[in-house]
């Protein structure tokens, strides 16, 4: 026993080897696999080629993956409490489980910074896959940070899916399981226009976030659609919680008190615009209709219950991990979107009973 595991591990490709095929130096190959150095693409190109036909893996934890032991899968969450993406998590670990894998998650703040340094340390950890979750940055050195990250991983034999967010651009080992975000928006602000609401308050998110890029679109383009002028003064900007629906509809009852409806970027953003309406003295729907986004239980448990957007969140989740599994047995039974790794689902409104055409007084 003791005598083929010497000679295996003698027969792995080590880092001088790949420096030394790559005609470059060991420095740089590791700044190429670390993910956190600027190096020219001919040299990243160069040296991941060699990788690949070595077979080279990074550390000794990292070559386990390709081994015995049991998989790990790192699920990266904005918050462990909110309950949209929480369910997503959900998802992972149930089909981790069912594999007999073990899943940890780690929360990232709402800091793109804390959340590349997750990235960053999981790969360091070897774990068989990173899975995202939740909305991305759009800003140029996060995109291009998160790719190096990407290639990283899959050079060390583990794996980064992308889950509600727009895949990578160019060529990245990431796979990417979305849903119809902006679809399921302008499907809602559809349903809030053929009620007759013309006046209708957006809290998509926060404005660099491409979740609330998304819903934003699909409520523009909807207004396209139906022939009715969107007014930019009526989106207001913020973070998914609570607060931010209750502090928005606030405002706007003073800055533009003429809307007829709200349309939430969540289902949590939706009851603080609801508890805001009510403390001015407003019902809902009589006065003030309000739709939101996720369809997470709290939706069907407000008074009235919440119309929204139904997001297959565990599914997804499901689907991340399924993809991560595939992948590692080669292939067989990879459910593949026209894209490749780029794996959409669809979303639906729920109608309830937050919606009424707009009062004639207002």
């Amino acid at each position: 026993m003791s005598q083929r595991k010497a000679t295996s591990d003698a027969g792995r490709a080590t880092i001088r080897d790949v420096a030394e095929r790559a005609g470059v130096s060991v420095a740089s190959v590791s700044r190429v696999l670390s993910g956190n150095y600027p190096v020219s693409e001919e040299l990243r190109r160069r040296v991941m080629k060699v990788v690949r036909d070595l077979d080279y893996v990074t550390n000794a934890h990292a070559r386990s993956l390709a081994g015995g032991g049991t998989p790990t899968v790192a699920i990266l969450i904005n918050n462990i409490t909110g309950a949209a993406f929480a369910h997503v998590a959900k998802g992972v670990e149930g089909a981790a489980t069912l594999r007999g894998w073990l899943s940890l998650v780690g929360t990232t703040g709402d800091d793109p910074e804390r959340e590349l340094a997750l990235v960053n340390l999981m790969r360091q950890q070897g774990v068989a896959a990173v899975i995202l979750l939740g909305g991305a940055y759009d800003y140029d050195e996060y995109q291009l940070r998160m790719a190096r990250f990407a290639r990283s991983l899959d050079a060390a034999g583990s794996h980064l899916v992308l889950v509600g967010r727009p895949p990578l651009e160019g060529d990245v080992p990431a796979t990417t399981v979305d849903y119809d975000n902006e679809g399921g928006a302008y499907a809602m602000a559809s349903h809030l226009l053929s009620a007759g609401h013309r006046r209708v308050l957006v809290l998509p998110g926060h404005a660099e976030l491409t979740t609330a890029q998304g819903r934003l679109k699909g409520a523009q383009r909807a207004f396209e659609a139906y022939g009715v002028p969107f007014d930019p003064g009526m989106v207001r900007h913020g973070p998914y919680d609570y607060e931010h629906g209750y502090e928005a509809v606030e405002a706007a009852l003073h800055d533009t008190p003429d809307f007829t409806a709200v349309l939430a970027g969540t289902d949590v953003v939706a009851a603080g615009a609801a508890q805001a309406l009510r403390a001015a003295g407003l019902r809902v729907p009589e006065d003030v209709s309000i739709v939101g986004y996720d369809d997470i239980p709290l939706a069907s448990q407000l008074t009235p219950q919440l119309t929204t957007v139904h997001v297959p969140y565990e599914e997804m989740g499901r689907v991340a991990l399924r993809a991560v599994a595939d992948r590692r047995e080669g292939g067989a039974g990879r459910r593949k979107s026209v894209d490749g790794d780029h794996l959409v689902l669809g979303t639906h409104v729920v109608v309830r009973n937050s919606v009424r055409p707009p009062a004639t007084h207002v």
